[in-house]
């Protein structure tokens, strides 16, 4: 009797219960991550209202580049959750080529936004310089960390790691991708559009 008493509840005798620690794992470093990214875009935010007209007088952000920049975000959220699906149904090759595809999209906004900094060129002793580089290269950086998770997780996965037992690896990756795609419509509706 006592050896029942240690099993949990909704799980049977023998079979061990699955373990969330890598998902848990991804939700915390995903809130932390967009707590940053939204506080320097309020940062932003409040010193532009506070400036009011004079805010880009002299500099001039084009709203094409982060639009597609946008787009691109969108698509990689499906590739990324297909990536999901095809490993927990052990479609090993569509896994691989969903977070391949999903990679070369993180790193096609990488390049998007190098462009974007070389066509803006907001001096930094401006008063939206630091601001707006600080929220912009913190989403960078939160999408970098998207993109090695995402990668270390596929080469786990060529390892033998992961399968549909265990699919967690990828789908934590695609937690924190997806909440990076949804501040970056945060950052391209406070920053780009609202102007």
């Amino acid at each position: 009797m006592s050896s029942l008493a240690t099993i949990p509840v909704g799980v049977a005798p023998g079979v061990e219960p699955r373990r969330r620690q890598l998902l848990l794992a991804s939700t915390f470093a995903a809130g932390g991550s967009a707590v940053l990214v939204l506080t320097l875009l309020g940062a932003y935010l409040q010193q532009r209202s506070a400036v009011g007209d004079a805010w880009l007088a002299e500099n001039n952000i084009p709203l094409t580049q982060p639009t597609m920049q946008l787009f691109t975000l969108l698509m990689s959220m499906f590739t990324v959750q297909w990536a999901v699906y095809a490993i927990a149904r052990d479609q090993r090759g569509y896994a691989y080529l969903a977070a391949g595809l999903s990679i070369m999209l993180g790193l096609a906004f990488i390049n998007q936004t190098w462009f974007l900094y070389t066509r803006v060129e907001l001096p930094l002793d401006s008063t939206e310089g630091p601001l707006f580089y600080a929220a912009t290269g913190a989403h960078l950086a939160m999408l970098g960390a998207a993109i090695v998770l995402l990668g270390l997780n596929t080469l786990r996965s060529l390892l033998g790691a992961m399968s549909s037992r265990r699919p967690d690896g990828f789908a934590a990756a695609a937690i924190y991708w997806h909440v990076m795609a949804g501040l970056y419509f945060a950052i391209w509706l406070g920053v780009y559009v609202l102007k």
